[in-house]
């Protein structure tokens, strides 16, 4: 994708330095560069308090005003301004958690909760976090389908966990939470009455 028009006139506004258009810009992209420090974080194992993350996206837009906007003076248009911004955000982001690695280690996943924490960001399947949802879908299933869906949503075990705990192979399990998340769906949406348990 090129770069669209509203973004070439956000890029030109900022490096020419008229007026709010470095506001303007960091409200467009504040939530890009917050994703992208999650996301840097998380596959390094790492948990950001919230100071953490305000401080690398300040970084972040450091590098990009610094030597007046060079950064973004650098970029060509071949590629949507949000590719490009996300490619440096990582860039600024991996090299700050190496440089501090001393401060953001004391937040580091330790042991069976980094392993936890690993085999969820696998899982294509988000938690329930309300407790009734869950109970309502417990009410529509049997068997195993029923363990699996309080073992994951209730108790918050791994796949790994659930298919220690039940006997079912591991990449039996997001299959029978997408179907059982699916039966639920479907079950919202029809009246009382008609739900099927198929």
């Amino acid at each position: 994708m090129v770069l669209s028009e509203i973004d070439r006139r956000l890029l030109q506004r900022c490096i020419h330095r008229k007026p709010h258009a470095w506001e303007d810009f960091v409200d467009r992209f504040v939530g890009l560069v917050v994703h992208v420090i999650r996301h840097t974080a998380a596959t390094r194992s790492l948990r950001l308090a919230a100071e953490d993350e305000e401080d690398l996206a300040a970084e972040f837009f450091m590098a990009l005003v610094r030597d007046d906007f060079a950064v973004l003076r650098r970029f060509r248009g071949e590629s949507s301004l949000t590719t490009y911004l996300t490619v440096v955000a990582r860039r600024v982001i991996v090299r700050e958690l190496l440089k501090d690695q001393a401060r953001f280690r004391r937040c580091r996943v330790s042991g069976e909760a980094a392993e936890t924490a690993e085999a969820n960001r696998r899982q294509p399947e988000s938690r329930l976090e309300d407790r009734e949802e869950v109970q309502a879908l417990l009410r529509l299933l049997k068997g195993s389908e029923a363990e699996v869906i309080r073992l994951y949503h209730l108790e918050g075990k791994s796949y790994r966990e659930i298919s220690a705990a039940i006997g079912v192979p591991e990449n039996t399990i997001g299959p029978t939470l997408s179907r059982a998340r699916a039966r639920l769906r479907r079950a919202a949406s029809q009246p009382a009455g008609e739900v099927s348990s198929g």
